[in-house]
């Protein structure tokens, strides 16, 4: 009948008007990440809106409740995408070495992580609408790509104490990277653009941190 929802439309209309669960057991773990691994696997191959849940729940060898357990909706599942790139972005990372600028060490950073976002695309334009459309109260994820964030910044800086300042300086750049990594998507920026971007960015909002030293220090 013409208008009349599918068994999956429905599901996918409740599941979406309440939290993700979190997993609790080794299981429950492997079962998100087999369908993180899915969602990227698709998510690399076609644009957001020709991702079906149900092609993401068969090819992660779970069901389609399972998948709307932990994922109410595509924004909640990428922007889990989202938040497992942030955290390897940040594997690795820890203050600046000698004779290394905070802001070249963040820059450094920034320049590695937007090309392995560009090197696929459609996912990383998945990744950023969903991020970017999530809203905080419903979407946990959302807080957790902030917070990582944050915190591979202000350890690239090696800034142990910040101030609400830094705190505010970093939700900026971060807001900036978005805005270059979407500009490029669109193609509106080439890569080298990116790059020349990201590194202006670093040296104009994080000059006046709280480590910083010289003109344009805070304090």
């Amino acid at each position: 009948m013409a208008g009349q929802e599918s068994e999956g439309e429905i599901v996918a209309r409740i599941a979406s008007a309440r939290l993700s669960a979190e997993p609790s057991s080794p299981e429950q773990h492997d079962r998100r990440q087999r369908i993180l691994r899915a969602a990227m696997r698709i998510g690399g191959e076609k644009p957001l809106e020709r991702v079906q849940m149900h092609e993401v729940a068969k090819a992660a060898g779970v069901a389609i409740g399972t998948l709307y357990r932990y994922f109410p909706s595509k924004v909640h599942l990428f922007t889990a995408v989202m938040a497992a790139q942030v955290d390897r972005f940040g594997e690795g990372v820890g203050p600046p070495p000698p004779g290394v600028d905070p802001e070249d060490a963040v820059a450094d950073l920034l320049v590695a992580a937007s090309r392995t976002l560009m090197a696929q695309p459609l996912l990383s334009a998945s990744m950023l609408h969903a991020a970017n459309s999530a809203n905080v109260a419903t979407v946990i994820d959302t807080a957790k790509i902030d917070t990582t964030f944050q915190e591979i910044v202000l350890l690239a800086t090696g800034i142990e104490v910040p101030t609400a300042q830094d705190v505010r300086l970093v939700r900026l750049l971060m807001q900036c990277w978005y805005g270059v990594l979407q500009m490029s998507l669109n193609g509106r920026a080439s890569m080298a653009d990116v790059e020349s971007d990201i590194r202006m960015a670093c040296r104009l909002l994080l000059a006046p941190r709280s480590n910083a030293s010289g003109p344009g220090a805070s304090g």
